[in-house]
């Protein structure tokens, strides 16, 4: 039965709500990078670590809350995240040392986790007819709350010099709020079980070779787009611009561009998009590679541009067109992205401590050493969306006719 207006209006609010949770998690850690660095000792490859769990937590609370999210229901799945939030918000407050960090950070992945792991077939159960449009304008609010969250920090941090402590402990104020939104909500039945497609139909279609390569294919997009964007402060360090400032920068092109999705998404389809957002992205990070001062700013408007589409089209593609997989293929996908994230962060940290090692052994200045290792890391990161642009660009031409086909069956 279709959800009244009104509550699906609700429903849209309170799930774009706590994704900015989720989004301002991230902006306050790439915030917090350098600070944490200083007060508890660690070098960029700890730090890497310690932010890590933030998305193998997230990748194992979607990939068990994909299966569960049609057995206990996707309101008990919000519950799991506001628990998770809140606890993870605690314990950074009471952190003493990187452990209490890593913890920290492994609650809040799994909170961040359980949102994806619900709101995503939430927004595709209350909007069957345009899905990857709704997606785009649901996922506005993870760009959304990076800025929300940067500029808050760069507020706070940098211009206020004002303790992480409080920073952090403004995470429960929109935690509180979406949890409370949700509380009075009834939640509609997933797509796939609306459509009556069994948990047996389900698991056979993640196994289709199709659905494989595009999780292969997530683990690309999302390491380009999230490894980067935590990185970002650090990378930027030596070219005399604010990294803070920067995120928020390409964050704010992100939350523009998929607002206005559904033109693109009409005019492109998902496959063109992807392709479209790879090669923008892979350029964007050249340009970020050989960018200083001011013109950093037009290399990361590239690079905004590329990877604005990725996730939540990424994530429409397998909505579209192998929709059997239900919310176990959303699930498996964002926990691909994230799982993926995990891995690329510690990885990106010690390419710039390698390459910063060598500048310096070199003798380099520490600012020089900065700018050359950032440089260098850039670039090694701007081989996965060369790699996406041959991906993308095979399965076009092998699919154009399905394309053709299901376009038709949609007019």
């Amino acid at each position: 039965m279709q959800q009244p207006t009104i509550q699906r209006k609700q429903l849209f609010v309170a799930s774009c709500t706590a994704l900015i949770v989720t989004a301002m998690t991230f902006a306050f850690r790439a915030s917090l990078e350098g600070v944490w660095g200083q007060e508890f000792h660690l070098d960029k490859e700890q730090i890497g670590w310690i932010f890590s769990p933030a998305f193998w937590g997230f990748t194992l609370a979607m990939v068990f809350g994909g299966p569960l999210c049609d057995i206990i229901g996707m309101k008990r799945l919000i519950g799991l995240a506001f628990i998770g939030h809140v606890s993870g918000v605690i314990i950074y407050l009471v952190a003493k040392d990187a452990t209490m960090l890593f913890i920290g950070t492994l609650c809040i992945g799994i909170g961040n986790g359980m949102v994806e792991a619900a709101c995503n077939p939430l927004v595709v159960s209350l909007f069957p007819e345009n899905k990857t449009t709704m997606l785009n304008r649901f996922h506005v609010w993870f760009p959304g709350g990076i800025v929300i969250g940067g500029l808050i920090a760069y507020a706070l941090l940098e211009k206020l010099q004002i303790g992480w402590h409080v920073l952090v402990a403004l995470l429960l104020i929109p935690a509180v709020i979406y949890g409370v939104l949700f509380l009075k909500l009834t939640f509609p039945p997933t797509e796939r079980v609306a459509k009556g497609i069994s948990t047996k139909q389900m698991f056979a279609a993640c196994v289709n070779p199709l659905f494989i390569v595009m999780v292969i294919c997530m683990f690309m997009t999302a390491a380009t787009e999230l490894g980067t964007n935590q990185w970002l402060g650090a990378l930027l360090q030596g070219a005399g611009i604010s990294g803070i400032l920067v995120l928020v920068f390409i964050n704010g092109i992100m939350a523009l561009g998929r607002s206005f999705a559904g033109p693109v998404v009409h005019r492109l389809n998902p496959n063109g998009m992807l392709i479209f957002s790879a090669l923008f992205a892979g350029i964007g990070l050249i340009l970020l590679s050989k960018a200083s001062g001011g013109a950093a700013f037009g290399a990361a408007l590239v690079f905004a541009v590329g990877i604005c589409f990725f996730w939540p089209t990424m994530l429409g593609f397998v909505s579209e067109y192998l929709p059997n997989t239900g919310a176990l293929g959303l699930s498996l996908m964002g926990g691909a992205g994230m799982f993926s994230v995990s891995l690329i962060l510690p990885v990106m940290g010690k390419w710039y401590d390698k390459y910063k090692a060598a500048a310096v052994a070199a003798g380099e200045e520490a600012a020089k050493a900065d700018a050359i290792a950032g440089s260098n890391t850039f670039m090694k990161v701007a081989i996965m969306p060369a790699i996406l642009v041959v991906i993308f660009v095979i399965v076009y031409f092998a699919r154009r006719k399905h394309y053709t086909q299901h376009k038709q069956a949609i007019a």
